[in-house]
């Protein structure tokens, strides 16, 4: 006797979907999730003085920026929404755009986060200067023995 080894599908697309959809961990994964979203590209550069950040955004306003931190935590986020309507006799045109993004950094120790940070917007480009802590301000790791 032979085995003869076959696929039995009764829809094209019923295997792929599946598979596609449930047999695989893109569901859950962030890619998934901002697969579409717009994230702005970056630079860091470090200095024995400070860090600078700089972000290519255009299209925002500075208004449109709210920059925060917290617990050494730095987020950046912008928002933007814009309409339009026009009426013409018996017709009427509406367009609207939103544009917004978010992005958290964790902040390393040496980072003043007490000092003012500058934050300049310029043809684009959010530039953020984050100043360090002098290395005599930077409390030593203290170990503690275990007796």
């Amino acid at each position: 006797m032979t085995l003869v080894k076959f696929k039995k599908t009764r829809l094209p697309w019923y295997d792929t979907m599946f598979n596609d959809l449930l047999g695989s961990d893109r569901l859950l994964t962030n890619d998934f999730l901002t697969e579409n979203k717009w994230i702005p590209a970056m630079n860091i550069r470090e200095t024995e003085e400070f860090f600078e950040i700089e972000m290519a955004a255009p299209g925002f306003t500075k208004k449109d920026f709210e920059i925060s931190i917290e617990n050494g935590l730095l987020k950046i986020s912008a928002e933007k929404k814009e309409e339009m309507e026009e009426e013409i006799e018996n017709y009427t045109r509406r367009e609207f755009n939103y544009n917004s993004f978010l992005r958290s950094f964790t902040l390393p120790d040496n980072v003043n986060e007490e000092e003012m940070i500058d934050a300049t917007y310029n043809r684009g480009i959010l530039k953020l200067v984050l100043n360090k802590v002098h290395t005599d301000e930077i409390i030593p790791k203290r170990v503690i023995e275990v007796h």
